[in-house]
């Protein structure tokens, strides 16, 4: 559906280098006890359960939420977020993003512990500043693990998860926020349409392994780097 490829197109482009910017923000910490209590603060939402994240983004979302408030102060009108079709997928994004970027940030982060502390010293050296420390070593010391799982994201970006549609979505939102898992669900599930449904999901899958095969081969070819 269209919703599906808005999603996940955006979900790529704002979540994906979400937890990459993160751990180098993180990475440029000194303090130790600050770093890690941002560390910490970040990790949190991804231990909430769903239901109670999704519980939590309506209350915050409704007519008189946290959010409404905040947008009022500007003179944005009062409404609820959920039920309007052009909110639901920047809330949808934006929430993943908050759930996931601090634990999605880990691997980055030992990533950054494996770069040769001698080359910063070599930059620091020859002028450069944190900046260009960041962009000509720091970078450079993360691409491998940057292509290995940005083909890991392509190869999933048509599976958005349809239980956080489920608990989110409502009848007036209904046009905008289907999605290829929900349709499946409502075919094999509740219409008993198996044989169908299963044509769907399958037809899904092989879109999200053609899109792996190809983004691999680009990565291979371009960086040298990649699954296989």
């Amino acid at each position: 559906s269209g919703f599906q490829v808005s999603v996940s197109i955006w979900s790529l482009i704002f979540g994906f280098p979400a937890p990459i910017i993160l751990a180098l923000l993180i990475n440029e910490i000194k303090n130790k006890v600050f770093k890690r209590t941002v560390q910490t603060i970040s990790y949190m939402p991804y231990f909430i359960s769903l239901v109670v994240m999704c519980s939590l983004i309506k209350f915050f979302t409704q007519s008189d939420g946290l959010i409404p408030d905040f947008l009022a102060f500007f003179g944005v009108q009062r409404t609820n977020l959920l039920a309007s079709p052009g909110a639901f997928i920047p809330i949808y994004v934006l929430s993943g993003i908050w759930q996931g970027v601090g634990w999605d940030s880990i691997i980055y982060l030992a990533a950054l512990s494996g770069i040769n502390s001698e080359l910063y010293e070599s930059a620091r050296i020859d002028g450069a500043s944190r900046l260009q420390q960041m962009w000509h070593v720091t970078l450079p010391g993360l691409q491998p693990t940057i292509i290995i799982l940005l083909i890991l994201r392509m190869g999933s970006l048509l599976s958005v998860g349809f239980e956080k549609i489920l608990l989110l979505y409502s009848p007036s939102t209904y046009s905008v926020a289907d999605v290829i898992s929900t349709y499946v669900y409502r075919m094999g599930i509740l219409n008993a349409d198996y044989s169908y449904s299963a044509a769907i999901g399958l037809l899904n899958t092989l879109v999200n392994v053609t899109l792996l095969l190809i983004t691999n081969r680009i990565a291979r070819k371009a960086t040298g780097h990649g699954l296989f």
